[in-house]
């Protein structure tokens, strides 16, 4: 059709939203890129192909219409295009921030797959709601008819406060209980401002707390309540807590001071940007200032560390992985970020030992690594090069090697919680109850360390398993009076 804004991707080139000059980005927590202007966002929508498989909603986990908001973002009408967007994510101006699209909704858009370039869907995605928001079409959340039930959730990050929201709007009392002193999970303290400034998860919170919500902050499962106290003060409870617990590797020299997390290193950062006082901070133990930083681990965890590092005025960062670029399981966008900022990537190498004096690290001995056969996830597995061992300067080693579930039942004080042998905790995949009746379990506790948008899914839908749950045992409270 002539009129058709649409399909206009062989005459408009691919085009992201103009980064900031790296040695600038470098100096702050800022996100690296500023939105669209309104006439860039249309044209980069109207490069959508409009294709009869929409690949890019097939393998987005929330199956987002996204060639719908596309065509009305090219069409000039944003608000509308926001609201397709609202039906099927919470959240969506964070998932535009820091969703791997090129691993997802990008990287299976048609006209990437014929050359022509991806559509920048991420960048349209943060531009819709970020205009939501300027212009005020994002509406309070409205909690339901009052039902005289209550749901307890366990961890105040994506998957527990998406639950939060649908539960209230269904009318449910909702208290979310969370260890930190701020809600957000992972979204508050462990990813960098650079990818997703903090004002933008604060505000998400405090739409919630405007809707009635009730966020207990501070609170510790198993030290300030059992899980049995949770059970027995609210009708429903869904252990939203996410996996904080760091994978180690058993390295000679891995205690020396200067060895730390990566998660209490960017907890720590996240802290400094809040203004809060952190003395782990001040006193250089969790500052990178001046230091030769090593980062371990090829993932987006580590690419945040590396990336703060560099803000913090690191002397020198080199992210070392054991396999290669094609490999790791980071973003690419990332690696490249990184890379323009100053990071040295070292691939196909992992640490022996670590060596310093008086206690504190000072030097990594570390392998050369060649990748053998695949493993059974199909990747090459990665194997020693006895003749390649060197040595690196080390003043701050950062181990993001990943992150495993804490012990929930010894935590929680429920040693009947049914857990898997990974110590993740075990649901019906159809109900997506665990072996407790009436409670819930969603997101990465579940299913392993995973990604933001997966746990937005799973609070979405654990939650019409929940209320066909709290009817049944209302309707049986009911008949039995």
């Amino acid at each position: 059709m002539a009129n058709d804004p649409m399909l206009k991707f062989v005459g408009i080139p691919q085009a992201f939203p103009e980064k900031r000059e790296p040695q600038l980005r470098a100096e702050d927590f800022r996100e690296i890129a500023e939105r669209y202007a309104p006439q860039k966002a249309d044209e980069q929508s109207a490069r959508c192909s409009q294709c009869g498989v929409p690949y890019c909603s097939v393998h987005c986990p929330l199956g987002n219409h996204i060639p719908d908001w596309l065509r009305l973002t090219a069409q000039g009408r944003l608000r509308e295009a926001y609201e397709m967007s609202n039906l099927t994510s919470t959240m969506p101006e964070i998932c535009g921030r820091i969703c791997p699209q090129d691993r997802l909704c990008e990287g299976n858009c048609v006209i990437e797959t014929a050359g022509h370039g991806a559509v920048t869907i991420g960048s349209v995605e943060k531009y819709i709601t970020d205009t939501a928001w300027a212009e005020g079409w994002v509406e309070p959340v409205e909690a339901g008819a009052p039902r005289g039930q209550s749901v307890a959730i366990i961890g105040a990050g994506p998957g527990g406060l998406t639950a939060a929201e649908y539960l209230c709007v269904a009318g449910y009392e909702v208290h979310i209980y969370d260890r930190y002193d701020r809600a957000g999970g992972l979204l508050t303290y462990g990813i960098p401002g650079f990818k997703l400034e903090k004002e933008v998860v604060m505000r998400r919170i405090k739409r919630l707390e405007d809707g009635g919500i009730i966020f207990h902050q501070n609170f510790e499962v198993g030290r300030d309540a059992s899980l049995d106290d949770l059970r027995s003060k609210h009708d429903a409870v869904l252990i939203a807590t996410g996996v904080y617990k760091a994978r180690n590797i058993k390295t000679p020299g891995s205690g020396l001071d200067g060895v730390v997390p990566a998660l209490d290193y960017l907890t720590t950062s996240n802290r400094k940007g809040f203004g809060d006082a952190v003395p782990t901070f001040d006193n250089g133990s969790m500052n990178a200032a001046g230091k030769n930083v090593v980062v371990i681990g090829g993932g987006d965890t580590a690419m945040d560390c590396v990336r703060t590092a560099i803000r913090q005025g690191a002397k020198s960062v080199k992210c070392l992985y054991r396999r290669d670029r094609e490999n790791m399981p980071g973003s690419q966008r990332e690696v490249a970020n990184a890379e323009e900022e100053g990071v040295e990537f070292v691939w196909l190498s992992g640490p022996k030992s670590f060596d310093g004096k008086d206690g504190k690290v000072e030097k990594i001995l570390a392998s050369k690594m060649r990748l053998g056969a695949p493993d059974a996830s199909g990747r090459r597995s990665p194997e020693t090069d006895p003749d390649g061992d060197f040595t690196l300067d080390a003043d701050m080693v950062i181990m993001a090697l990943g992150f495993e579930a804490e012990d929930l039942p010894a935590l929680f004080g429920a040693d009947e919680l049914g857990v898997t042998r990974w110590g993740t905790v075990r649901v019906d995949h159809k109900t997506m109850m665990t072996n407790l009746d009436g409670v819930f379990a969603v997101g990465d506790i579940v299913r392993g360390a995973s990604l933001v948008v997966w746990a937005i899914k799973d609070g979405r839908d654990v939650t019409e398993h929940m209320h066909q749950w709290l009817k049944a045992k209302s309707d049986a409270a009911r008949v039995a009076a």
